[in-house]
């Protein structure tokens, strides 16, 4: 969602951009109607910039508990960037001044140099449809992880996978009588660099907690 003073009285469901990327200098392009009240802003900003923040709300592909993972805001300067989406839609530029994270890790704030600078994980196109099909088909696994836990858990949990990355997979762990909730963190061996190396660090995961 993208908030300006330029359009605080719009409904908040005309400040969700249809597209969203990041060009390769760490500018974000965002995609709207072309007659959406944030555009008519951009167009009659002083000096051809309005200041904006995009609030973005990252909310877990799976049913869990407490489902929203994480938060940021990206704020900066807005501009017009004609004749680079399809007609009836308008391309906006977002030039990053700061942005802040709030997530599963931590909070902190981040330079716009290491924003542009940043590059996605290789299993970020995949994480949602990997975790639905980890919670759909292979629950019975992903619940043997407990075995992993040690003295952490004294009670029988519901797990559920809750994010993955290059780096390892978090599984969220529901308590059967009281409801409550923690987080686990098992990471791989080494990072992985795409599906079939994954495929290979998830077989190893479940063998050491089938052992």
């Amino acid at each position: 969602m993208l908030l300006s003073p330029g359009v605080s009285g719009a409904l908040p469901e005309h400040l969700v951009t249809d597209e969203r990327s990041v060009g390769p200098d760490g500018d974000v392009y965002l995609v709207f109607p072309a007659d959406s009240p944030v555009v008519r802003a951009a167009t009659h900003a002083q000096d051809d910039e309005l200041p904006a923040v995009l609030e973005i709300t990252d909310v877990a592909p799976v049913s869990v508990p407490h489902r929203i993972r994480g938060r940021a805001w990206i704020s900066g300067w807005l501009t017009r960037v004609p004749g680079l989406a399809e007609p009836g839609r308008m391309t906006l530029r977002l030039e990053v001044g700061e942005a802040s994270v709030d997530d599963l890790w931590g909070a902190d704030g981040v330079e716009p140099e290491e924003f542009a600078r940043a590059v996605a994980d290789p299993l970020a196109p995949h994480e949602a449809e990997l975790l639905q099909h980890l919670h759909a088909a292979h629950e019975d696994r992903v619940q043997l992880l407990t075995a992993l836990l040690g003295g952490r858990s004294s009670l029988p949990e519901r797990a559920v996978p809750l994010a993955l990355d290059r780096y390892g997979l978090r599984v969220r762990f529901v308590g059967e009588r009281d409801g409550a909730t923690f987080d686990a963190r098992f990471d791989f061996p080494e990072p992985v660099r795409d599906v079939v190396a994954l495929r290979r660090a998830m077989h190893r995961l479940f063998e050491a907690a089938a052992h």
